[in-house]
């Protein structure tokens, strides 16, 4: 079974309702609340949620969204294990393919600041706050959905220069077993709170869904696929390959996911940055994925107008090379490649 219903999130200051459209597959069903739709499902199945474009330039995961639709009920399916039917989901898949309309509409990582100045970045704010700023209030109506369900995932988008990847709450087994179930080869561990460096933490992570989710105890993960304002073929088929094994792993489907033997490393701590502004070059045999090995040159940065090298770029530990900068103009403090260090037995 497929309901599917427009969901305000919130209004404009002219009272142009800001919508989207929830999707539930399966078991459960929307229907017509007091409040706006509302989840019908039996009380003993599992209930996935997953959202897309919450930054408004990350459309890949949209674009996963509608092929998962198209395989669930568009006649893209079959019933096969390859390819399964809304039928055949034992629970239920609640989505929402556009999660912000403010920074879809504008091609954007933020709103702009006339419309929400206090949380411009939605991905800030969760659980929300019925009665906060735009984004908070947009964030406490799909909380209505998140927080109801048994695992959340939150598919973004990186860019071309960084390697897919999936990002999961360190230390936690579940959150862990469900990155493993999407599949990615890469899966990174993001410490929050007491737990994270100092600067993670006073960028305001707490308030990602998939911190506010774990906390809650929810397993949530965030999938990274490849680039940015562009639908990307594979990254659409790693993206729906990726929502079938976590449904699996959740129970709504019958079998096993898929073996996982890849790499799991701490997120953000590595990171080689431009000493100074110029253009930067990185090595030619550099891509993202690679493994690279403390003291390695990763690349440099020269003065177009005296031709001088102003900077031999290194990287100052052992890890995977999850980004680089490929846009060759830099600024002073820029990330040039960035540096997930490996853990093992995580």
């Amino acid at each position: 079974m497929h309901t599917s219903r427009s969901l305000t999130l919130a209004r404009l200051p002219s009272g142009v309702p800001i919508r989207t459209t929830v999707h539930a597959y399966g078991d459960g069903e929307l229907v017509d609340g007091d409040d706006g739709p509302e989840l019908d499902a039996p009380g003993d199945s599992p209930v996935v949620y997953a959202q897309a474009a919450q930054h408004g330039r990350e459309v890949n995961g949209a674009a996963v969204l509608r092929r998962l639709h198209d395989r669930l009920v568009g006649g893209d399916g079959g019933g096969s294990a390859d390819s399964p039917t809304a039928a055949d989901l034992d629970g239920t898949l609640v989505t929402v393919p556009v999660a912000d309309p403010l920074t879809f509409d504008h091609v954007s990582y933020t709103t702009p600041e006339s419309l929400d100045s206090r949380q411009p970045n939605m991905n800030r704010c969760w659980p929300g706050d019925p009665e906060g700023s735009l984004h908070e209030r947009m964030a406490a109506r799909l909380w209505g959905f998140a927080g109801a369900a048994d695992a959340i995932v939150d598919l973004h988008t990186g860019s071309p220069a960084m390697a897919t990847h999936t990002v999961y709450m360190r230390g936690d087994g579940a959150c862990r077993e469900l990155a493993a179930a999407f599949g990615t080869d890469l899966l990174l561990a993001e410490a929050a709170g007491d737990d994270a460096d100092t600067e993670w933490d006073e960028r305001g992570f707490a308030g990602k869904l998939r911190v506010a989710a774990t906390r809650e105890g929810i397993p949530t993960i965030t999938p990274e696929l490849a680039h940015s304002k562009e639908i990307v073929p594979g990254a659409v088929e790693t993206g729906v390959s990726g929502m079938l094994g976590a449904i699996r792993h959740e129970g709504l489907l019958s079998g096993e996911p898929e073996p996982w033997d890849g790499v799991v490393a701490r997120n953000h701590l590595g990171r080689v940055i431009a000493d100074d502004s110029g253009l930067f070059v990185p090595e030619p045999d550099l891509a993202v994925g690679d493994r690279v090995t403390e003291g390695e040159r990763v690349g440099e940065v020269f003065d177009p107008t005296t031709f001088e090298t102003l900077q031999v770029a290194r990287v100052d530990r052992d890890g995977i090379a999850y980004s680089v900068a490929r846009e060759a103009t830099v600024t002073a403090g820029a990330t040039l490649v960035g540096v997930a260090e490996r853990i093992d037995g995580e």
